[in-house]
């Protein structure tokens, strides 16, 4: 299956769950990433802003967000920007209608990334949204872990890849 018709099946089986059944998946999801190893041990993790259709951080990042140093992405031109969100972090409407921190770059290393998809498979390879954003970010954090996370219907059997794909090291959903 190519990329294109692999997200236009993903938003098809989305539009199969309500809002409520989608956000219950978020809770469960995020329940199983903050008892991961990988999420306790770790002090700074970059997280993201959920788009209407992603599995939801918004009460995830309230709640981690003065224990651990949570920084987020925000979009300037073709790239991913981190940014760290704290106390007083000020939020504005990003070029994807999503919430950015509007904070100085964050310039400090992660201890994980937390990366959202279109789908992904059991082998972590992520099925974006078509612009690279995410892949030339991590290709520039490879020695990062990276935990994808989905709801159940966004983990298929294959993804398609290209060479430039970074793959996740593991998956999280249901």
């Amino acid at each position: 299956m190519e990329k294109k018709e692999l997200r236009t099946q993903i938003k098809l089986l989305k539009k199969q769950h309500t809002k409520e059944q989608l956000w219950e998946q978020s809770k469960q999801i995020l329940a199983k990433l903050e008892q991961h190893p990988d999420f306790v041990n770790a002090e700074k993790v970059m997280l993201y802003n959920a788009l209407p259709d992603e599995v939801q951080t918004l009460n995830f990042l309230e709640k981690w967000h003065l224990r651990k140093k949570i920084i987020l992405p925000t979009v300037v031109g073709d790239d991913i920007v981190p940014v760290e969100y704290g106390k007083d972090t000020a939020f504005a409407m990003g070029d994807f209608n999503i919430l950015e921190p509007q904070n100085e770059p964050y310039t400090g290393n992660f201890d994980l990334i937390v990366v959202p998809g279109v789908a992904f498979d059991r082998k972590g390879n992520r099925l974006g949204r078509g612009k690279g954003y995410y892949d030339r970010f991590l290709s520039q954090h490879l020695e990062v872990k990276r935990i994808g996370i989905c709801f159940d219907f966004q983990l298929v059997e294959e993804v398609p890849s290209e060479p430039f794909d970074i793959r996740m090291d593991e998956v999280i959903t249901l």
